[in-house]
């Protein structure tokens, strides 16, 4: 039950002792703080003084190199989560309040820039998504967060085929750039600064024709109380011009407050007040077990989400269309009429998910939860466990037990294997059950 709740300070529960499945909750109270970013090391020190009962750390933070000797033993890395960060294109810019452009004409020459697949292309192949991780993870755990699908890729299976095998066969229909990508979680299959060159030289050619002149400005907002979130926009800056080139892109940093960020990204009112070109503000989490709770939110016609992930709401605007989303709409209706056969329905989502890869409208970095180095005293697996819904997430206390002592790596590997044994007896006995 909510006890208290203070703006940007703290949320309160207690125990609900009227609940039909009381026995099942361990936990008496829960105190929540608010954290906004700005600093990392706090986390540690709250952990360190008792008040945290779980923190995750930074490997980039000032005073990592410390907590990593003091909690040598303690310091794990947390299973990779279902849910997608990534960065949207704005497909359809309407408002320039935070910008560098000082021309008219850097602003078209930006928007056609967007609107042209190739461009888009380079910058997928141009994002160092190791580098990008590392920003929050460290050298030694970037790729453990590394994405390259907007679906997970094993999110769900056809036979002995993960969803991403099945994308991946499908992907080289649309070009050789495709050929061999690997889409797997925890590498980056998709950074390749040849490619990003090749994609670019074609789009540059296009767009030179077209009367476009270079450098392509591309204003990308950043709250500035979030370190992490800075740095990893840095990072995508850095890989960018350095494949690319200065001459031929840069990437405009636009730092501002938490609410002004809010205000033109997650909670614009409409597309015309999405004001960027590029958002790293952009990350979903599925709500049940089957593609089209990720690829639903990007069809045409879903405005509350592609106003957020593209920057548009009218589904027939002309951006809409000469990006070539009505062929998005039609792959992803086209998977949702099978009902009948699991292992067909999900080779159509797999071609509607190819069809975005290519598109690159939305350029996949890093799971937007789990794979992250923490410091714990919650006993390893006590809690729910799912990859879709509220029962995965990390609000979820139902189940969850504390204990004295810190978690060491090796109760977390132990309990983990443990819970792997028999989630894999438990998956058994329901294929059985189904046949």
């Amino acid at each position: 039950l909510l006890k208290g709740l203070t703006a940007k300070s703290s949320v309160e529960f207690v125990k609900n002792e009227q609940y039909w499945d009381k026995e099942n909750v361990h936990l008496d109270t829960i105190n929540l703080a608010y954290y906004d970013g700005s600093d990392q090391e706090s986390l540690e020190r709250n952990f360190t003084s008792g008040a945290y009962s779980y923190a995750r750390l930074y490997p980039t933070s000032s005073n990592y190199s410390k907590v990593a000797e003091e909690y040598k033993d303690n310091i794990y890395y947390t299973q990779s989560g279902s849910g997608i960060a990534g960065l949207g294109v704005n497909i359809d810019r309407q408002s320039y309040n935070y910008t560098s452009k000082t021309t008219d004409s850097e602003k078209v020459a930006t928007k056609k820039a967007l609107l042209n697949k190739d461009f888009r292309q380079a910058l997928n192949f141009a994002l160092d998504r190791s580098a990008y991780s590392a920003q929050i993870n460290g050298k030694d755990g970037a790729a453990l967060a590394v994405r390259n699908l907007f679906v997970k890729p094993d999110f769900v299976s056809a036979g002995e085929k993960t969803f991403g095998d099945l994308v991946a066969a499908q992907l080289p229909a649309y070009g050789d750039e495709w050929k061999g990508v690997n889409l797997a979680d925890g590498q980056d299959g998709l950074f390749n600064a040849d490619k990003a060159k090749a994609e670019f030289a074609k789009a540059k050619k296009a767009l030179e024709a077209d009367g476009v002149q270079f450098p392509i400005h591309l204003d990308v907002p950043v709250d500035q109380a979030s370190k992490n979130y800075i740095s990893r926009i840095q990072s995508f800056k850095q890989s960018v011009e350095t494949v690319l080139g200065v001459e031929n892109v840069v990437v405009d940093i636009q730092q501002m407050t938490s609410d002004e960020f809010l205000n033109i990204t997650y909670y614009a009112a409409n597309a015309s007040s999405e004001d960027w070109d590029v958002s790293g503000g952009v990350s979903w989490g599925p709500d049940y077990q089957d593609p089209s709770t990720y690829l639903d939110i990007l069809k045409t016609t879903s405005s509350e989400t592609t106003k957020t992930y593209l920057g548009f709401d009218n589904p027939n605007s002309p951006s809409v269309v000469q990006v070539g989303l009505k062929e998005y709409d039609k792959l992803v209706d086209e998977a949702a009429k099978e009902t009948s056969d699991l292992n067909v329905r999900y080779e159509k989502y797999a071609a509607a998910q190819a069809w975005l890869t290519d598109s690159s409208l939305f350029i996949p970095a890093m799971a937007s939860s789990g794979a992250a180095p923490v410091l714990s005293r919650i006993v390893p697996f006590t809690g729910a466990s799912a990859q879709t819904g509220s029962k995965g997430s990390d609000v979820y206390f139902k189940y969850l037990k504390l204990q004295d002592k810190a978690v060491t790596k090796e109760e977390y590997e132990k309990a983990r294997e443990k819970w792997l044994k028999e989630k894999a007896e438990s998956n058994e006995k329901a294929q059985k059950e189904l046949a």
